[in-house]
């Protein structure tokens, strides 16, 4: 993958049966020769959403990106002060 920008959701579940919230974001993947880089932006405006998608990164910022294709990747989700923007890391396994 060379690049990809478009619209995606953030998937938070507790387990593999219980989908706790998902927020619909923007993002912009480049790669390069070490890796690839992400950053985005949750696309609602409210902050019920924005609220919801605060507590889910504090409780744990491990997410499901999902794709439009329903293709996912686990990142970890690291958000500026107010949570509307963020950058990604691929999810390393503990």
């Amino acid at each position: 993958m060379d690049g990809f920008e478009g619209r995606c959701w953030l998937d938070w579940w507790a387990n593999r049966s219980n989908l706790l919230g998902s927020v619909e974001v923007a993002v912009v993947v480049t790669a390069d020769d070490t890796g690839w880089n992400a950053q985005g932006r949750v696309v609602s405006d409210t902050d019920e959403e924005r609220d919801g998608f605060a507590v889910l990164c504090d409780q744990d910022p491990v997410f499901a990106l999902r794709f439009e294709d329903g293709s996912t990747v686990a990142v970890t989700v690291h958000p500026t002060d107010d949570h509307r923007q963020f950058t990604l890391t691929e999810c390393v396994p503990r």
